[in-house]
């Protein structure tokens, strides 16, 4: 997996760290607290300049609120969890739909895709409308091009996204019940054309019971690397 000089720390289930060249730090779907794989070092953060989040479940936006507020960081996501970050005081929120390329610090691009899935917010009264989930397509300058797939199943349009926008890079969901298997998501990764998957959102629970062992078997013959990160540790 070439990083082209990016910095990528996995930080439990869905929740990466980017790091640019210049030091701009990017979080992709902030669940560290409560998230039970999460190293308790990485807990709190140091620097955030910008937060995306892919859907509305808690296990992908719960320290989003704290951190935006913490370092004054924008948040970038669909319509209606904007609109809900909003409501909590958090400044700067950018709403966008997918098909939309946000600008993010750094001269880093973020396209919001297409995924398959549900996103409804949880709250004290209940579940809220967190609109449609999706998936982000980061475009680093002079370092490679990465989907993060948040949540979903396998879905046609995977292609799309592949002929569209050239990842090199899939951060892809395996643990199964709630998102795609290693089966699922091995046929992702060859409709994509990436040239290396990272599997996430797998054994934080029991019923996540996906492997990258299992990912890698799938991919026998492809040429596509699996490539399992361990938590906390960056690579480059």
């Amino acid at each position: 997996m070439d990083l082209k000089g990016v910095e990528m720390t996995w930080l439990g289930h869905s929740a990466f760290r980017f790091r640019t060249g210049d030091g701009v730090v990017i979080i992709v779907d902030p669940w560290l607290r409560e998230n039970p794989r999460c190293p308790a070092a990485e807990h709190d953060q140091d620097r955030v300049d910008a937060i995306f989040i892919t859907h509305g479940h808690f296990d992908h936006m719960a320290d989003a609120e704290r951190l935006a507020k913490e370092h004054s960081a924008p948040v970038f996501a669909i319509h209606e969890i904007a609109v809900h970050l909003e409501s909590l005081g958090v400044a700067g929120v950018v709403g966008m739909n997918k098909g939309g390329t946000a600008a993010a610090p750094g001269g880093v691009t973020a396209t919001m895709v297409d995924a398959v899935h549900s996103g409804g917010i949880s709250g004290p009264g209940g579940i809220i409308p967190g609109g449609s989930p999706a998936g982000w397509v980061f475009t680093f300058p002079d370092g490679p091009r990465i989907y993060h797939a948040g949540d979903t199943m396998v879905f046609g349009d995977m292609t799309l996204i592949g002929e569209l926008f050239s990842p090199e890079i899939a951060l892809l969901p395996i643990g199964g019940h709630y998102v795609m298997d290693p089966a699922q998501a091995a046929r992702a990764a060859r409709m994509l054309g990436v040239a290396a998957v990272v599997p996430i959102h797998w054994g934080t629970f029991p019923v996540l019971a996906g492997t990258p062992a299992e990912l890698g078997r799938h991919l026998e013959g492809s040429g596509i690397e699996t490539v399992e990160m361990a938590i906390g540790t960056p690579a480059t």
